[in-house]
């Protein structure tokens, strides 16, 4: 079983928060309506907190193939932060598009790949 290193230990908190910040929008965003609530948006939150749980749980049990789901869920994160930056000035939008953003590149150094801007 690989060793959890610091940067790995970095790599599941940021997940973690990640995944909890990407639940607690979807009330904000549903509250909101209108773009904000549109099912395509509410569904890539959600499937940002879900790779995001399971990119940490690969990570925590010392699952070989957690550089494969690191490498997606740096993938999703970006998607959505790009979804979330879109929507404009509100607060609570730009804190999951930044809370993404830095999950999205500590998942990108633990898959070994580089984080597009």
């Amino acid at each position: 079983m690989p060793q959890q290193t610091h940067e790995m230990e970095r790599c599941i908190a940021l997940c973690q928060e990640c995944h909890e910040v990407c639940l607690q929008t979807v009330p904000h965003c549903l509250e909101k309506g209108g773009q904000h609530a549109e099912a395509a948006h509410i569904r890539m939150l959600l499937d940002c907190a879900e790779i995001c749980e399971t990119s940490a749980n690969f990570m925590i049990r010392g699952s070989e193939l957690h550089m494969e789901t690191c490498h997606a869920c740096s993938e999703v994160c970006q998607r959505c932060a790009s979804d979330c930056q879109r929507l404009g000035n509100d607060p609570k939008m730009q804190e999951c598009a930044d809370v993404c953003l830095r999950c999205a590149e500590s998942c990108a150094q633990m898959a070994g790949a580089a984080v597009e801007r």
